[in-house]
């Protein structure tokens, strides 16, 4: 079992790195790897991607990707996902997507425009206006592109502190919050990027306050009743469904250590707390990027992109939008998110209409700096490019 100190570490890591559903999906055809995903030479030059991550020191003890294509779902894994029961990754066994999370908060708040319960102008201040009050005036599109200039709460010494004598507490949002109620901005609201975990907190706060509905339920109601999600849920403990895709801490010259149940997700909420699976994450994104919660207007504002990279990045060019992000490849544009949380390294992604996309784990963090190396986090991302070429082409 990890230390305290090394909770603490990990969590923060985590943060810094990145805390239209198709109608057929029940004729969808399975076609598991390895031995037999779809032939062609996509399909080969992914499966190779693959197995050069598998093969890598410090790599992640498993993988798992479901890929849509048309109307059909292929399923590819390598390597275990429960090393214990030594059993090979499942497509349907839930998993932490971390800073995925933010896409649907992204959704959500969206979602919300479109019902004119929300507007993109509206402030911290004119909303929540005792939640931060150095920060009145950023807005909700500020929030939702990281130009807010909100201090990131993961970075807060005494939060780390308060995380490490105890990983599995639970804090409120708003508790979370308040570590850096009274930072000042990291800079003038709107004139640069930068990815922070508070922004998203903000969000589902919002949502919140001019639904009068907790955030939780408004996932299902605005999202999951939508988009068919029947097996995403958004915990308070550390407890994870049974069973499912474990995560593993990876240390040079250890055995993995299963840090699945060992952190508290809540203690990412909106950010980075939702528990999912890959069949779940891939008619999210299809439907969220297809354009089935809100009207071409609201899509048009949110793919105004500025510079800025997922995190941690996500294949080719990132750049940033509404709770999107663009992922230009050398065969083309997805458009998704990425995440990592202790045990876990997540990428989801859709074409531009919903019809194809890619849901990718590697069961373990693989961040650098700290318990995954440089060269592993690179084969990653070049395998995450392979997956958009598959899906593409």
């Amino acid at each position: 079992m990890l230390d305290r100190m090394k909770a603490g570490r990990l969590f923060a890591l985590a943060a810094l790195a990145g805390l239209a559903g198709l109608a057929g999906l029940a004729g969808l055809t399975l076609i598991a790897a390895p031995g037999q995903a779809a032939a062609g030479r996509t399909g080969e030059a992914f499966r190779s991607s693959l197995k050069r991550v598998m093969k890598a020191p410090d790599g992640p003890p498993g993988l798992a990707v479901v890929i849509v294509r048309d109307g059909q779902r292929q399923f590819f894994w390598r390597g275990k996902g429960n090393v214990g029961a030594n059993t090979a990754p499942e497509m349907r066994r839930p998993l932490r997507i971390a800073s995925v999370s933010k896409a649907y908060s992204g959704a959500v708040a969206l979602a919300l425009v479109e019902r004119g319960k929300l507007r993109l102008s509206h402030t911290i201040g004119r909303l929540l206006p005792n939640l931060l009050p150095r920060a009145r005036k950023v807005t909700l599109e500020q929030l939702l592109k990281h130009t807010s200039g909100l201090a990131d709460y993961i970075r807060d010494k005494l939060f780390i502190k308060k995380l490490t004598a105890d990983p599995s507490r639970y804090m409120t949002p708003r508790r979370i919050l308040s570590f850096v109620k009274d930072d000042g901005l990291e800079f003038r609201p709107g004139t640069k990027y930068e990815y922070s975990d508070s922004d998203n907190l903000v969000i589902g706060l919002m949502a919140e306050k001019v639904t009068g509905t907790s955030y939780e339920k408004l996932l299902g109601r605005l999202i999951g009743r939508r988009i068919r999600m029947t097996r995403t849920t958004m915990p308070r403990t550390i407890r994870m469904p049974t069973p499912f895709l474990h995560g593993y801490a990876i240390e040079k010259g250890k055995p993995p250590q299963d840090v699945s149940e060992f952190i508290n997700p809540a203690l990412a909420w909106a950010s980075g707390g939702i528990v999912s699976t890959l069949p779940d994450l891939s008619r999210f994104f299809r439907g969220y990027v297809g354009g089935r919660l809100f009207g071409p207007h609201l899509i048009r504002a949110q793919r105004q992109w500025i510079g800025g990279s997922s995190s941690p990045p996500g294949p080719g060019v990132n750049s940033s939008g509404l709770g999107l992000f663009r992922y230009r490849t050398r065969c083309g544009t997805v458009f998704g998110h990425t995440g990592s949380f202790p045990g876990y390294r997540v990428f989801a992604a859709s074409s531009a209409d919903g019809s194809r996309s890619i849901a990718y784990i590697a069961n373990a963090q693989i961040v650098p700096p700290g318990n995954g190396s440089q060269r592993v986090s690179a084969l990653i991302r070049k395998s995450q490019v392979r997956a958009v070429c598959h899906a593409l082409r």
